[in-house]
């Protein structure tokens, strides 16, 4: 039991409308994880489930507080409909799949390149009876096709194992531009969380982000200079695709232009067409979780 973990359980919007559940399963996930390495199916968002597993350190903040990341995933609930499409790069174990697959009914392309966690993506799928509305692909993304080593074995935090880097368990995944795997399909939500790479993932995307058509773009910030990587021209170049930098509030069904510091840290917002997104968001229908209405 972590400091971090009971700031993020005191400082949670969603814990904080519902504290005795939100403790009830922390207590009850530490005691149940240290007698048992059995997973446990736990009610997610409305009618669907998260199997976790444990020592799945990202998908028990799902488990603690309703939606772990509790800005982007209302975001994803709010925004979507059953006929978009929402691309999930770096789908882990699938969490935002789930969101978006069984608690909205949308179609989905989720991307998990280490095989381990790919099980545990598809056994979330499989749980949620999401056979028909998620294309799974063991891959990862890049500029170009080729091949990559990936980290394994270090839950959320596998990544592309840059050029200067030791790594004793790796494994070797076949890696292709999204705009390839997409065909010209065109999603409204992308979720980009592969831990640095996002330079890389953009890069082979640029026929699908250069579309003047409603799309949002989650992305997380922080780690690119493991590869060199200039943040602040990516950053600058989804300005330049036409995406305007956001903020969401999803008890107010508020969608608005960014006006925070200039940090380049943790999950981005980009949307093109706010106005789009702003009548989806105030027109979306009710969710619960952790039994707190959204």
């Amino acid at each position: 039991m972590s400091a971090r973990t009971i700031r993020f359980l005191m400082e949670h919007p969603l814990a904080k409308r519902n504290k005795p559940l939100a403790y009830y399963r922390f207590f009850s996930w530490q005691v149940r994880s240290r007698l048992s390495s059995s997973p446990v199916v736990y009610d997610f968002v409305n009618n669907s489930q998260l199997l976790v597993y444990p020592r799945m350190t990202g998908a028990t903040g799902n488990v603690y507080a309703g939606l772990h990341e509790f800005y982007d995933m209302s975001f994803v609930l709010h925004a979507l409909r059953s006929e978009d499409l929402f691309v999930d790069i770096g789908a882990n174990i699938g969490s935002y799949t789930t969101l978006a697959g069984a608690a909205v009914g949308a179609n989905c392309i989720s991307i998990e390149p280490i095989p381990a966690t790919f099980a545990h993506l598809l056994e979330n799928v499989e749980l949620n009876n999401l056979q028909h509305k998620v294309e799974c692909l063991n891959i990862g993304l890049g500029k170009e096709p080729g091949e990559l080593k990936f980290s394994s074995g270090e839950d959320t935090m596998n990544h592309v194992v840059s050029s200067e880097e030791f790594c004793e368990k790796f494994v070797s995944v076949e890696v292709r531009p999204l705009d390839n795997i997409l065909g010209g399909k065109q999603p409204t939500i992308i979720k980009i969380d592969v831990e640095g790479w996002e330079e890389s993932v953009i890069s082979g995307a640029e026929t699908t982000l250069s579309k003047a058509v409603p799309l949002a773009v989650l992305m997380e910030f922080g780690l690119g200079e493991r590869y060199g990587f200039n943040e602040r021209a990516l950053y600058q170049k989804m300005i330049d695709f036409g995406f305007e930098r956001a903020s969401y509030a999803p008890f107010a069904r508020r969608l608005m232009p960014y006006q925070g510091k200039d940090i380049l840290e943790g999950n981005i917002l980009f949307v093109k067409q706010m106005d789009f997104f702003q009548v989806r968001v105030q027109s979306a229908p009710k969710y619960k979780a952790l039994n707190v209405s959204i």
